[in-house]
């Protein structure tokens, strides 16, 4: 089975998305959307260093995007708006990871795999790390589901119930590394944020449980790798843009369903206030 490459892509984007699911909703909730970018930006530093350092790319990825969130955290509230610095952050990043890269004469490297995602390429080995890196943050997440879900709504609250809102936002930035590095085989560095925030902004309008919303943005995830990878294997177009794109259109259509909604709720009131 895992012979067919399009069943070693399922495998990897249904990974994928099980692991950004219940991170992407508190992306959404925590407004850390630019945070999410910066991370993913770093992602190519991570690769170039990699490369130059002839180490694993797993954990070159997962170092640097770790440092960036590091630095972001421990700059946080000392003079720079937030925006502004994941800005610099971001695209600083970015800048230094594609220079790195143009020292890496003697390697041959396809910059556009790591930028947009390369899913049709994932072996037997990335398929076993996407699979591992999914299982650890879904159980991680899991496990702190609570306390993070506390810390998420009032970091007051969450303190007079003994928990520490700043363990809570690093738990958040391992587990965001971790998907990151994971991801950047499936979509790239420049579309992982996407996949993190389109599936749970299209659950938001229909759930009224954390739990729920985390289900239904897995459940959006899937219908997006899978759908986007067919799609894509059919238009013989670029996968990791093509998984994006599906993304969006379901967000489109949730949106559209969230508008219709709230309009037969609003006519169905008015009538009983006005028989």
């Amino acid at each position: 089975m895992f012979d067919d490459f399009m069943v070693r892509a399922a495998l990897a984007g249904l990974g994928v998305a099980f692991a950004a699911a219940p991170l992407g909703c508190f992306v959404i909730w925590r407004r850390m959307a630019y945070f999410g970018d910066a991370t993913a930006h770093a992602a190519i530093l991570g690769v170039a260093l990699s490369l130059l350092l002839s180490t694993s790319l797993f954990v070159g990825v997962l170092l640097v995007s770790l440092l960036m969130a590091t630095l972001v955290s421990l700059l946080n509230g000392r003079g720079y708006a937030m925006d502004t610095l994941l800005g610099v952050m971001a695209h600083s990043a970015l800048a230094f990871g594609l220079v790195a890269v143009s020292f890496s004469s003697g390697v041959r490297i396809d910059l556009t795999a790591y930028l947009f995602g390369d899913i049709l390429a994932v072996g037997k080995d990335d398929l076993a790390l996407i699979g591992t890196g999914a299982l650890l943050v879904t159980s991680l997440v899991g496990w702190r589901w609570s306390a993070l879900l506390t810390a998420t709504l009032d970091a007051d609250l969450a303190r007079a119930s003994g928990i520490d809102p700043r363990r809570e936002q690093w738990v958040l930035t391992l587990s965001l590394a971790i998907v990151v590095a994971v991801a950047l085989k499936v979509v790239g560095a420049l579309l992982i944020t996407a996949l993190l925030i389109i599936p749970a902004a299209a659950a938001r309008p229909f759930c009224r449980t954390p739990e729920a919303m985390a289900l239904l943005t897995a459940l959006i995830g899937a219908a997006s790798t899978t759908g986007g990878l067919q799609t894509a294997y059919w238009l013989d177009t670029p996968t990791g843009p093509t998984i994006v794109s599906l993304a969006a259109i379901l967000f489109a259509l949730s949106g559209l369903a969230g508008l219709f909604k709230r309009r037969i709720v609003g006519a169905t009131s008015s009538a009983g206030v006005h028989p």
